[in-house]
């Protein structure tokens, strides 16, 4: 299923994708994708910097940390199509192309904005968070995110869709990971959040929160690609 852009398609998928055999065949055709040096080099970089401040095992905090960098890119692409849409207005074609990857990246940003706060609301529940490791770090790595984002976007936008692709994918690993390993005890814990029902989505546990986000990571992950695509006129 191809998105256009709007939130009842993005749900849809989302929900397809609780199905395994459904998910893993959503998967398969970016699973072995080959990203370029220079992202994957930043992107490996991200992850070591992740895992050696808060661990290589998945937990509330680390979700934390982690969503708010991962709002960053979408924000980042959104003012480098409008910085370029400055400069090649006359353009109509490469104006169209930049309009596309914007309105996608507003209906990421907005559902990673919905993780973080989410996750946040969650963590303060079972994990005490010091203020410079889970506030002032994420926020320094989010700083620099985006501006290598921006960069590379402006630079060669491919780089900068295949270095979100990579982090895409450590997110869904990390989740899928902590489904794994705290399944049962998270599908007997109850979620409740006025801005995830504001949202418009209401799990009846945990288990199914997180689930729900980890498919939002898959999503991210195979879009990013599918905007090389766009971009490129393929």
């Amino acid at each position: 299923m191809e998105l256009n852009g709007t939130n009842e398609e993005f749900e849809s998928l989302n929900n397809q994708l609780n199905d395994e055999s459904q998910l893993q065949e959503y998967k398969k055709p970016f699973d072995d994708y080959q990203t370029g040096l220079l992202p994957r080099m930043l992107g490996n970089f991200l992850v070591w910097c992740g895992n050696t401040v808060y661990g290589a095992q998945p937990s509330y905090l680390k979700f934390r940390a982690v969503e708010v960098i991962a709002r960053v890119p979408y924000h980042s692409w959104a003012s480098a199509s409008f910085t370029l849409l400055t400069m090649f207005y006359t353009d109509e074609k490469r104006a169209l192309k930049l309009s596309k990857i914007v309105k996608f990246a507003r209906l990421a940003a907005d559902n990673e904005t919905m993780h973080v706060i989410v996750v946040s609301h969650l963590a303060r529940a079972e994990e005490e968070a010091g203020i410079i490791r889970y506030t002032f770090i994420p926020m320094f790595f989010a700083f620099f995110y985006f501006w290598a984002s921006y960069v590379l976007y402006l630079i060669k936008p491919r780089w900068s869709l295949e270095l979100n692709y990579l982090f895409e994918q450590h997110a869904f690993d990390q989740y899928s990971l902590f489904l794994q390993i705290h399944g049962d005890e998270l599908r007997a814990k109850a979620i409740a959040s006025d801005f995830l029902a504001w949202y418009g989505r209401h799990p009846r546990s945990q288990y199914e929160f997180f689930r729900e986000v980890r498919n939002d990571e898959i999503i991210h992950r195979n879009r990013s690609i599918h905007e090389i695509g766009l971009n490129e006129g393929r």
